[in-house]
């Protein structure tokens, strides 16, 4: 998408957006009533109405601010002017004092994907775009991400069984604007978008500044492009060797210390992921380098080394033997 234009987007940019999303059979589109998911309702409904695709559309009200029943009611009324079937989700019961949009988000995910179930969407489109990939790749370069990390947020991702979709990736959020007020359509301010207590406005602000630096939102979506195509040959590269060592039982570790480092972790956190029944990324990469680390030492030694790892035990014989499996029940005293 042409970033440095404002003008509303075209019938063919719309189509070519929600291309990928032609065979779903129905399609959720998550609408917080900001102008950003404001653009894709009005998209979508464009899109669908041009290719016969089935939509519909649903907005969480977390109940953290006193407006947002408000605001999810305006978003009902745009659906029902469009035609389109809308539900208000709620979040229900305490609310956390800590890490408030972590866990906010978490619930967002887990309300709209019962609700595409419940329904049979087997797909949810979000409204994140270039603007908030670059806030993505800048938040996790500061947290010194791999690889995978600095790939930023998949425009197609897979989440209990539904398909997440991110259909504006390459849109900038001042064209999603400049879509919302050609068409005549209000929307909500959240005021927390500019509350410094989040990470996100304070890393918003600090764009800005990097940006007079030269390190600007086009060039850490640049960036992420550039990882992403990193990312799928190490991802290739593991898969190839995954093949050679087997999925079952212990393996030669001299086998799999002889590639490159960077696949050694990578079949470490598969490995570890599946043992321990976690998403292998919520197992940290500094956690899996220091493991590969210390088994490579080990290895070089000739001597045995066990280590509890990602709920994971890892056991390396001294005849280089190494085996992953789930970490036993602790017994209690």
């Amino acid at each position: 998408m042409n970033a440095d234009c404002a003008d509303p987007l075209t019938a063919e940019q719309i189509d070519a957006l929600f291309a990928p999303l032609l065979d779903a059979k129905t399609l959720l589109i998550a609408v917080s009533g900001g102008p950003d998911s404001t653009a894709l309702l009005l998209m979508a409904t464009e899109w669908a109405a041009r290719r016969g695709a089935r939509i519909a559309a649903a907005t969480v009200d977390h109940r953290l601010r006193p407006a947002s029943a408000t605001e999810a009611a305006a978003v009902a009324m745009l659906s029902a002017k469009l035609g389109v079937p809308h539900k208000t989700l709620v979040w229900t019961g305490a609310k956390p004092s800590t890490r408030v949009q972590e866990r906010a988000r978490e619930a967002r995910y887990r309300l709209l994907t019962e609700h595409a179930r419940a329904i049979g969407a087997d797909a949810i489109a979000t409204a994140h775009h270039a603007d908030d990939q670059a806030e993505t790749v800048l938040f996790r370069l500061v947290r010194g991400s791999g690889v995978a990390g600095l790939s930023g947020m998949e425009a197609m991702s897979r989440r209990d069984g539904v398909t997440i979709a991110r259909p504006l990736l390459g849109v900038a959020k001042r064209d999603l604007v400049a879509f919302c007020r050609s068409r005549g359509a209000a929307f909500a301010d959240d005021p927390s978008n500019a509350n410094p207590r989040f990470a996100r406005p304070r890393l918003r602000a600090l764009l800005d500044r990097l940006g007079e630096e030269g390190l600007t939102a086009d060039g850490l979506v640049r960036l992420a492009r550039r990882a992403a195509e990193a990312n799928e040959a190490l991802e290739r590269m593991t898969a190839e060797v995954e093949a050679r060592l087997g999925a079952d039982g212990p393996i030669d570790a001299k086998t799999l210390f002889a590639e490159p480092i960077a696949i050694v972790q990578r079949t470490l956190a598969r490995r570890i992921g599946t043992a321990g029944g976690r998403d292998e990324s919520r197992i940290g990469l500094d956690k899996i380098e220091a493991l590969a680390l210390r088994l490579r030492e080990a290895l070089a030694d000739g001597r045995a080394l066990n280590a509890n790892v990602g709920g994971a035990l890892v056991r390396l014989s001294a005849k280089g033997r190494l085996g992953i499996g789930p970490e036993p029940a602790r017994k209690r005293r």
